[in-house]
């Protein structure tokens, strides 16, 4: 188990665990990502920057700041 953010863009995995308060879960629910979703790290932003998740699901993409994606726990 990992954090978001520290996956290889392309790889898909599947959320296990959101480490964060209730806004945190409350604001993913909101985007359309829930516990158990099989996701893709599309791509990491420079310098630190969001990173873009596309849920396998949906194929929809959306942009994550780096914050929250460290609270996101998945495993392929």
């Amino acid at each position: 188990m990992t954090s978001l953010p520290e996956i290889e863009p392309g790889v898909t995995v599947r959320i296990v665990e959101i480490t964060g308060g209730e806004s945190v879960r409350r604001r993913l629910y909101a985007l359309g990502l829930h516990l158990g979703d099989r996701i893709e790290l599309a791509a990491r932003g420079i310098l630190g920057g969001p990173v873009l998740v596309r849920h396998e699901g949906s194929g929809i993409t959306v942009a994550i700041g780096r914050g929250i994606a460290r609270k996101i726990m998945v495993e392929a």
